[in-house]
């Protein structure tokens, strides 16, 4: 391009504890564009943006915005600059209310009073958030009482009223609804118009060629090259991300379905859901899909014990399962990966051998006393089994990749050799390598005879490993459909409320 760059960054270069993380690396943003950043989990995305945003320092190379050198030390300085980020780890403060978080450190007084002007902040809170096309997140309201989704929407309005030229969105519907993700895509095309660049930053590749207009791609800590969108394809992004063809995106399914192991009758939870009825059975794969609030998780949630039914009955083996809480679920074979990695599946301070030690103590301890051996020996052999890239058991989960961790988080349930495993939503976050690895480890649980039941809200994912799908809307089933009727415009004409 002619135009001079927005925002150049070159030859930057940064390591940790003499592990080099970044390498030569050349990244660019012109004015008005949406460009996107990609690769696999671990290869630099997170630490490039820290660097230009002055969290790190840079051990050496070179960043311009519009033309003049810059080296910031703070955050702040470089959003004096016009460059914002929205971080995919959220920054809301829970208990402030939703216009408290929306001007925190930029509040409005009378003079130098001190007299905070409450009514303008919350007049100027609703016209941001209509910016978004958002009606329905009440500026007085409690940030911590909203959905994932809805903060998200408040980070996203709060960037936008910056004035920013540029923002930095990493993984920003990770946790919308599709209305949700219509109204950002509507907004990031607006700004475009006025000028403001975006650096999109996501694994989902289908929202990479719907609304960027340049990728730029890493792998290990190495930028492999920019291209055009209109230029390239699925295909030629993955190699770049990965050194190598990725073959099919889903796997073959080859599993033999056997009898019907779970058996969910006329389930229901106060407030949530109804008169749920499904089953699954024996190597089977079945999705779950349906728009985020539609009670997916919550269903879950109840088959496992961490929540409690109102009425209804769940069979294992055509014999009733009583289960009041977790632990029963799992002395019955029962795992359950949840949604949220980071808050519910994994303790991470702790190494990756004490987290998978966790829900195996059975497994590896003899009178209660844990057999040091039993315990290293379960642990290597999952980090082998899953290819988890660690320097060791005892590294902290916490330094891993998030495709690292969610492979940590499988390790954890498939040490207590389950007959039935629930997966709420087991590629958020994880790239492109990552998720065909995970489809491959379903698919030889479903080989063994496990059941697997996988929420899941990208639609290609559903229709891409399911054997069948069931679609829940506002708290029912409207449809269970087999893998060969089902397509995305039938799973979203029943996950909205149609016939």
């Amino acid at each position: 391009m002619n135009e001079q760059a927005l925002v150049e960054m070159s030859e930057i270069d940064k390591s940790f504890s003499g592990n080099h993380v970044l390498q030569k690396v050349n990244f660019s943003v012109q004015p008005g564009e949406v460009h996107a950043l990609m690769g696999e989990n671990g290869a630099g995305k997170s630490t490039l943006v820290k660097v230009l945003t002055g969290i790190h320092p840079r051990d050496s190379g070179t960043i311009t915005v519009k033309g003049k050198e810059v080296d910031f030390s703070h955050p702040k300085q470089a959003e004096k600059q016009g460059i914002v980020v929205i971080h995919q780890e959220l920054n809301i403060i829970p208990h402030l209310t939703v216009t408290e978080n929306m001007f925190l450190g930029k509040e409005l007084s009378i003079g130098k009073t001190g007299i905070l002007r409450k009514k303008d902040m919350h007049k100027q809170t609703l016209e941001n958030l209509k910016r978004l096309g958002v009606d329905n997140i009440p500026p007085n309201e409690t940030a911590g009482s909203l959905s994932v989704g809805k903060q998200q929407m408040i980070e996203i309005a709060r960037a936008i009223s910056t004035n920013a030229e540029m923002i930095i969105m990493d993984e920003p519907t990770a946790a919308l609804t599709d209305r949700e993700i219509t109204s950002l895509f509507k907004v990031i095309e607006s700004l475009r118009k006025q000028g403001v660049s975006i650096v999109y930053i996501s694994h989902r590749m289908e929202e990479i060629f719907q609304i960027c207009d340049r990728i730029t791609v890493l792998r290990d800590g190495r930028s492999i090259g920019t291209e055009q969108i209109k230029e390239t394809s699925f295909d030629a992004i993955v190699k770049m991300m990965v050194g190598r063809e990725l073959g099919e995106r889903f796997p073959e399914r080859s599993s033999v379905i056997g009898k019907t192991l779970l058996e969910v009758k006329d389930l229901s939870r106060e407030e949530w859901f109804e008169g749920i009825n499904f089953q699954v059975k024996e190597g089977e794969v079945l999705g779950v899909a349906g728009l985020m609030g539609a009670g997916r998780t919550e269903i879950m949630e109840t088959i496992f014990g961490a929540a409690k039914k109102s009425k209804g009955q769940v069979l294992l083996d055509g014999k009733p399962l009583n289960v009041t809480h977790p632990r029963d679920a799992i002395r019955a074979g029962i795992g359950f990966i949840t949604e949220d990695r980071k808050d519910e599946g994994l303790v991470l301070n702790l190494s990756i051998r004490e987290n998978v030690a966790l829900t195996n103590l059975k497994t590896v301890s003899k009178n209660g006393w844990i057999s040091n051996s039993k315990e290293s020996e379960l642990v290597d052999d999952l980090i082998k089994k899953l290819h988890v890239r660690t320097t060791g058991r005892e590294q902290e989960v916490k330094s891993l990749s998030g495709g690292n961790q969610q492979k940590v988080v499988i390790a954890k349930w498939l040490g207590i050799q389950p007959r039935l495993l629930i997966l709420d939503e087991p590629t958020r976050g994880v790239d492109v390598g990552a998720k065909k690895e995970i489809y491959n480890i379903m698919n030889q649980l479903t080989e063994q005879g496990v059941a697997i039941i996988m929420v899941s809200s990208e639609l290609p994912e559903v229709l891409g490993v399911s054997d069948r799908i069931m679609v829940v809307h506002e708290g029912t089933v409207t449809k269970i459909l087999n893998r060969d009727e089902a397509d995305q415009e039938k799973i979203m004409h029943a996950a909205t409320g149609g016939e």
